[in-house]
């Protein structure tokens, strides 16, 4: 019984460690990379969203609409407001005093995307 044990154990921790071992090969999710189903949008159709409760903004290459986040932004929502409708990705790379958003505002910044902004 006590081998059974051992080795069931053995086996679980070996495909825990597979598995966490597979994450490093797979391949990094891209924001900026337009998929099939992506909506495209256009720079003009971009610059009319530039209203505090209707809010996009591009960046790294994706349109997203922010306006239901800036209240809850823990920067004053004035610091955002003027990339409404406009291209923020150095704003977005070097917020306050060059410093980069964290990775958990890469993620957060994920579920307001409606979008890929238009190449020309």
């Amino acid at each position: 019984m006590r081998r059974l044990y051992v080795s069931t154990t053995l086996v679980f921790w070996l495909l825990v460690l597979a598995f966490w071992a597979g994450s490093f090969w797979l391949p990094p999710a891209e924001q900026s990379v337009a998929t099939a189903a992506d909506k495209v949008i256009s720079r003009t159709e971009l610059a009319r969203h530039a209203l505090p409760d209707n809010c996009w903004m591009a960046i790294r290459g994706a349109v997203y609409d922010v306006s239901a986040y800036l209240p809850a932004h823990p920067s004053r929502p004035d610091l955002v407001l003027p990339w409404c409708g406009k291209e923020a990705t150095d704003a977005y790379d070097t917020k306050t005093k060059g410093r980069p958003h964290s990775a958990y505002a890469d993620e957060l910044l994920a579920k307001y995307r409606i979008g890929a902004l238009a190449t020309n």
